[in-house]
């Protein structure tokens, strides 16, 4: 069992070394890594999605040469298993939103068989014997929609066994769900058992509707959360103040999203604090939140998130954004601290 407390504040989301939007050198992805170790971070998460292979290589082949101890947590996917794509595939146009040389596409795939040789391709991948949290990627309506019945009857027949046995037997330390909404999550947990949830959005300084059932039910069970896209697709590390495009849950972002980012945004200028400084500290005020995880590719990336959340923000700037009714009046509020 690996302990989920140990994950530290701050992850290393590997999604971007696996090319997401643009092609990056093998260097440049390397280097990230490694200022992220340098900077303390021990817990770094990646998929088979991710390049298609590409991020889980990258980062074995970074962390074989700067942790040969392996002492780095590391979390990957199961779901997707890769298929050849068919001769002639152009690989230097975007596909699935990766620009990436590996001749693969994702397909999803919850079946016993799959996960079992999507584990095992991940470890050789990872340059690991074993791996330290396994998340089924992706399950659940809003990935799914009219199919998600079929798909959570495979996963639970199939895939969940084959994660419950790779957790007994030692191969994993962790089993859980890597989603983009709860209401899964809680699905799962009626019928199964898991250790934690990689919660890409939906509990970030926008969206706190996971305090009504979500994140009780996980307190409940001891649920540990970490949190992935805790910029909401962009939205609250850029802000809208400066123009250009504004993107919120991988898409456009609607007006009313924009205006309450607007009014988010104001409000911690006046208390001199970065927008995106409230939006990665805030979700660790809750208990079973254990980390959180931007994209990072690049060493000034990691610098940036680092910075951030180590920014010193005034209590008053929580109060107000609860009376002003911009976070809900239940969230649980960071404590001050001091920096390292």
């Amino acid at each position: 069992m690996v302990d989920l407390n140990a994950l530290g504040r701050l992850g290393f989301g590997a999604a971007s070394i696996g090319n997401l939007y643009r092609a990056m050198p093998d260097e440049d992805a390397a280097a990230a890594v490694r200022s992220a170790w340098d900077a303390g971070l021990l817990y770094y998460d990646t998929a088979p999605h991710y390049g298609f292979g590409l991020s889980e290589k990258r980062l074995g082949h970074a962390l074989a040469e700067i942790d040969p101890e392996q002492r780095a947590i590391l979390s990957t996917k199961v779901g997707r298993r890769l298929d050849p794509v068919p001769s002639g595939t152009d690989l230097t146009v975007p596909r699935q939103a990766f620009v990436t040389p590996e001749p693969f596409e994702s397909v999803f795939d919850y079946s016993y068989d799959a996960v079992m040789r999507s584990y095992e391709a991940s470890c050789a991948r990872l340059r690991r014997d074993r791996i330290d949290i396994l998340y089924a990627h992706d399950i659940g309506r809003m990935t799914h929609g009219d199919d998600h019945q079929r798909r959570f009857a495979e996963f639970m027949e199939g895939g969940y066994r084959a994660m419950r046995e790779l957790r007994d037997s030692g191969a994993v330390g962790a089993i859980g769900l890597g989603v983009n909404e709860t209401q899964v999550c809680e699905e799962v947990m009626a019928v199964g058992e898991i250790d934690v949830v990689l919660l890409a959005g939906r509990y970030t300084l926008l969206e706190q509707e996971a305090l009504e059932t979500f994140l009780p039910l996980c307190e409940g069970r001891d649920v540990k959360i970490v949190l992935g896209g805790p910029y909401n697709s962009g939205i609250l590390a850029k802000g809208v103040r400066r123009g250009g495009e504004l993107h919120y849950n991988y898409q456009p972002a609607p007006p009313a999203i924009v205006a309450r980012v607007g009014a988010i945004e104001d409000l911690c200028a006046e208390h001199g604090v970065p927008l995106a400084a409230a939006a990665l500290q805030l979700p660790l005020a809750h208990p079973q939140v254990v980390s959180v995880i931007p994209g990072m590719n690049s060493p000034r990336q990691v610098a940036q998130a680092v910075a951030l959340i180590d920014t010193l923000i005034p209590p008053a700037l929580w109060s107000d954004l609860k009376d002003r009714g911009l976070i809900r009046a239940d969230t649980p509020i960071p404590t001050p601290r001091l920096k390292a």
